[in-house]
């Protein structure tokens, strides 16, 4: 060691208490990573959205009448979208954790000096990421195909946001909790995709009786959808703001949890 350079000790982080080039890289991978095969993650929801708008159009057709005031397809559409991006942002970060824990690698994302709230908000770009392209291809499919224009677009990102968010978030506890895939699958088939099917995808709740509309009423899915809806063709069955106040509500409890895990490297680490 010269004397002009100064003496450093283990673990101290050289530079500064942000390390904002390691979270860019960890960020830009996780866009790369879904990115490299955007025929499956950004068409391919495209087009399992407009057969399921496709065959609710053929099955159901002018034979179901209105719902809230709008036409059933009109009314379809934002669910389907939403549903769509939260299946996204959830397989975005759950299979990224998973792989890498399954591969051996995930070494690889710990060793570098960055800290639990660093990767926390690599991790989520990636969600976030995913969840917004989908959510605009899906958007102008829906104004295209159907006419079904955005009423209010600071709803509808708003919302896209916190969902993409909270699902990236609720990935990454399925990610460090399965040590195989098999358990990841478990997690989505029996846990999100019910969720998110019985959330008011497909109906108002309104239709439901009393113990299941409380029930859904306690589901942080239906808000979610529920402001996407209000935001592309304004209607709703709660009002937005209660909606944006249980989904950041529900954010912060999913986030600090990924937070906390991260910071112990709960079944991360051996």
């Amino acid at each position: 060691m010269t004397p002009s350079t100064p003496p450093t000790q283990m673990g101290v982080r050289r530079f500064g208490r942000w390390n904002t080039q390691g979270t860019l890289t960890l960020a830009g991978r996780e866009v790369r990573r879904f990115m490299n095969v955007w025929s499956q993650t950004v068409m391919a929801p495209l087009i399992n959205a407009g057969l399921l708008l496709m065959i609710f159009t053929i099955a159901i057709g002018p034979q179901r009448g209105d719902v809230m005031g709008v036409p059933f397809m009109t009314f379809l559409a934002p669910g389907i979208l939403i549903m769509t991006v939260i299946q996204n942002a959830f397989a975005n970060t759950s299979s990224s954790l998973a792989s890498a824990k399954v591969g051996g690698n995930i070494v690889d994302t710990l060793m570098p000096p960055l800290s639990a709230l660093e990767l926390l908000i690599g991790y989520l770009a990636g969600a976030l990421a995913r969840g917004l392209i989908v959510a605009f291809v899906i958007a102008l499919g829906s104004w295209i195909f159907l006419g079904v224009a955005v009423q209010n677009v600071l709803w509808v990102l708003t919302f896209v946001t916190l969902g993409s968010l909270f699902m990236g978030g609720l990935g990454m506890i399925a990610g460090i909790f399965a040590n195989k895939f098999d358990q990841l699958s478990a997690i989505s088939n029996f846990l999100v995709t019910p969720l998110s099917f019985l959330s008011g995808t497909f109906y108002s709740i309104e239709a439901l009786p009393g113990p299941l509309q409380a029930a859904s009423h306690a589901n942080p899915f239906f808000y979610i959808i529920d402001g996407v809806r209000y935001g592309m063709i304004g209607v709703s069955d709660s009002s937005p703001w209660l909606g944006l106040v249980i989904v950041l509500v529900a954010n912060v409890a999913v986030l600090g949890l990924v937070w906390r895990w991260l910071d112990r490297g709960y079944r991360l680490k051996a």
